[in-house]
């Protein structure tokens, strides 16, 4: 039998942080752990996964399929958090939920949500996927660094974001892309509800054609999970599609040490200047 205390020391830090305790048949209680800030504000990616730990609970499927949320407001860090849990349809293949997080008597993130089983074919196969693309290794990449975006980023000591040489420094490239890979740093290895905190943690795309220029808060993340990933790195790659009035709409990928296509996303994000 396991204690309380080797649970603990058993589990990674991202299970811990995101860990969440049932309260009744809809609500969990957890805590928003500040570790995981990008500046004084949670990061979203983050939220999600205390969301997705809630939902796991809930539901008989093990994998999201698709999680799109809507970002009301900031998460407070130090705080702790509600979830609410409305399991919607519970089928053979298929879960759909709406889900809620909230703090301090205001709802920060509303949530709906696809889960199934990636490891239970559906229906047919095919060869059409998108390929990886190329980049240095890890080892030849740099890390991103508060120093280099101009804030403090207390995030990136629980994973390891390394950015393409070429597109580390704001305004290096010239092109609103943004690729990398990605990883814990206390080697837990991906799975796919870590795969909707990779969608939301690289450095926001049009820095890289506009340099540093404020703050880019999410209104709406949309992340597809196509497949189980491979232990290892994952690799990402995100771009600006338009950009216009200060409303930005991004494509992102991720992919892992195989090669292999594991998700995307579709950001709705606000480009705001420094004031």
């Amino acid at each position: 039998w396991y204690t309380t205390q080797d649970r603990e020391t058993l589990l990674s830090e991202f299970e811990r942080d995101t860990h969440v305790e049932r309260i009744d048949d809809h609500r969990f209680k957890g805590l928003v752990d500040p570790g995981w800030n990008i500046s004084v504000n949670p990061n979203g990616g983050y939220l999600l996964s205390i969301v997705s730990a809630a939902i796991a609970e809930s539901v008989d499927h093990p994998d999201p399929l698709s999680f799109t949320a809507h970002y009301l407001r900031p998460g407070v860090p130090g705080v702790e958090c509600e979830v609410i849990v409305d399991v919607v349809r519970q089928g053979r293949t298929l879960s759909t939920v709406r889900a809620s997080l909230w703090q301090e008597g205001k709802q920060r993130v509303e949530i709906i949500a696809a889960y199934g089983d990636l490891s239970h074919p559906v229906g047919i196969d095919s060869d059409i996927t998108i390929e990886m693309p190329r980049l240095p290794p890890p080892e030849s990449c740099v890390a991103r660094s508060g120093d280099i975006q101009g804030i403090d980023i207390p995030m990136i000591n629980k994973l390891h974001v390394m950015m393409h040489p070429d597109q580390a420094m704001p305004g290096q490239s010239g092109v609103p892309e943004i690729s990398g890979w990605i990883r814990f740093t206390d080697d837990r290895e991906p799975d796919t509800r870590s795969l909707l905190l990779f969608c939301d943690t690289f450095p926001p795309s049009p820095f890289g054609k506009l340099g540093m220029i404020g703050w880019v808060p999410t209104i709406e993340l949309t992340v597809h999970v196509r497949r189980r990933p491979a232990p290892g790195w994952i690799l990402g790659r995100f771009r600006t599609d338009d950009l216009v009035d200060g409303r930005m709409i991004e494509t992102g990928g991720l992919w892992d040490s195989t090669g292999a296509f594991v998700a995307d996303c579709r950001p709705l994000g606000l480009v705001m200047m420094k004031t």
